[in-house]
């Protein structure tokens, strides 16, 4: 028999001045709780209706308070066992402690390349997942296919040719567990000279150094990647051609075809890293290179910014000629992806939910660069900002000598946001522009509101 829980519908005394936003004052008295040890680690908070009658609130009001903390880290919510606080240690009232420094940490989420954490479909992919693990064959619970699940392989032939213009069948898509995964099995098999745009993660470029590739970085601009400059020694080419990471520059069409034709007359392979080519806001969607030239371009995708970075999932589309030599790199068990989550995907995109899901969060996105660019265009009129027809982050050019002391000031208003001259490779010629990568996705709405403030006012200070 299950113990009763003590924290199932008690009681909470919370304090609200009589002024003032009511969500606002709900989530601080709920975080002054916490911080005060009145709340402890584990304790299970009252249903969001039976607290909207106590305090005499609308029921949104407390639903989108317990929202913000969820996403703030205070608390936890899972399906059938309601909202409870977060584990977090209790405070301990000593003066050693009450004396004791503590280290300063970002209020103020702005860092790029992370989704809305709270938007999950957990309904739909819960349903998916029960009907995948009902119909899924006896031997989909043995050893794996280093290939992927065949279920999840037609289920992206179909949706990557429809909604992304991939020319593909399911025996060139080989499942990986997201795209670091897929580049690390390409580095290994095509080592060497590699041609990369001169902006980009360090995580990649990292993993393309530990393989013991020679980056050739290419000159960027706001047009992407400036393929008609390409060294004819580098074999292969990482190219961001929807939505050029981090500035966001759409690549031409007349690079996109340098590029293509530079691979052909090489024999070379570009590598075409999708990374959030569902998420375009102001004009059509861009296409796949891949669909100029299927036999010269590794398409890579992943959930990662679609859906959630937890779901450990990705895809490279091979030429024929790559394909046995991928498996072979990855090896004959499958031992990074998990059959049963590749079966749910599969069921996912196959009944519709991630269409679903994509322009659910394709508005949502929008709406918040929208209010990026509002408070951009009233506190800061004279700054630019790029990448802005796209993605989740938009990139704000700063005037020289800025950038450092902008990203100090914001480091003390508490915001965690990076500088563009992070993304640099770092043997690439010195940058010609300095400024801030805002990630817009990820924080719940009176957050980012609070953020956009915090960022206005630093911006503000540092040019006085």
């Amino acid at each position: 028999m299950t113990a009763p829980d003590p924290g199932a519908g008690a009681d909470l005394h919370l304090e609200l001045p009589a002024e003032g936003s009511r969500r606002t004052a709900l989530a601080q008295a709920l975080r002054d709780a916490v911080r005060s040890g009145r709340l402890a680690g584990g304790t299970r908070l009252p249903p969001y209706r039976t607290l909207a009658a106590d305090l005499g609130l609308a029921r949104n009001t407390v639903a989108d308070a317990y929202a913000e903390l969820v996403a703030e880290g205070w608390f936890t919510a899972r399906q059938g066992s309601g909202t409870r606080v977060a584990e977090h240690p209790a405070p301990r009232a000593t003066r050693a402690a009450a004396s004791a420094p503590t280290p300063s940490a970002p209020v103020h989420d702005l860092l790029q390349g992370k989704p809305d954490p709270a938007s999950f479909p957990r309904s739909a992919w819960a349903a998916s997942a029960r009907r995948a693990l009902a119909a899924a064959p006896t031997e989909a619970f043995g050893p794996g296919d280093p290939r992927g699940r065949p279920e999840l392989r037609r289920a992206l032939a179909d949706y990557l040719s429809r909604a992304r213009g991939v020319r593909t069948t399911p025996a060139n898509i080989v499942v990986c567990s997201g795209f670091a995964n897929g580049l690390r099995l390409l580095a290994s098999v095509r080592p060497r000279d590699w041609a990369v745009e001169a902006y980009g993660l360090p995580f990649h470029h990292s993993i393309l150094e530990a393989a013991g590739v020679r980056a050739h970085p290419l000159p960027v601009d706001e047009d992407g990647a400036v393929t008609d400059r390409l060294p004819t020694r580098p074999r292969t080419l990482l190219l961001t051609p929807a939505h050029q990471f981090p500035t966001g520059g759409r690549l031409l069409p007349a690079r996109r075809a340098a590029a293509v034709e530079w691979a052909r007359g090489t024999g070379g392979v570009i590598v075409e890293d999708d990374y959030d080519g569902e998420f375009r806001y102001d004009r059509k969607p861009v296409g796949a290179v891949q669909g100029l030239a299927p036999e010269h371009v590794v398409y890579a995708g992943s959930l990662s910014k679609s859906l959630s970075p937890a779901i450990r999932l990705g895809w490279l589309v091979l030429p024929d000629h790559l394909i046995d030599q991928v498996l072979a790199a990855k090896g004959l068990r499958e031992s990074w992806a998990s059959a049963l989550d590749q079966l749910a995907l599969a069921d996912f995109i196959a009944c519709g939910a991630y269409d679903r899901h994509v322009r659910r969060m394709r508005k949502r996105y929008r709406q918040r660069r929208d209010q990026l660019l509002a408070v951009l265009a009233a506190s800061a009129p004279h700054l630019r900002a790029t990448g802005i027809s796209a993605g989740m982050h938009a990139a704000l050019t700063l005037p020289p000598g800025q950038e450092v002391p902008t990203l100090t000031a914001a480091r003390a208003a508490g915001l965690a946001l990076d500088g563009l001259s992070a993304y640099h490779h770092p043997t690439a010629p010195p940058p010609a522009q300095e400024g801030l990568v805002i990630g817009y996705a990820a924080l719940p709405d009176a957050a980012f509101t609070r953020a956009l403030d915090a960022l206005s006012e630093v911006i503000r200070r540092v040019e006085e």
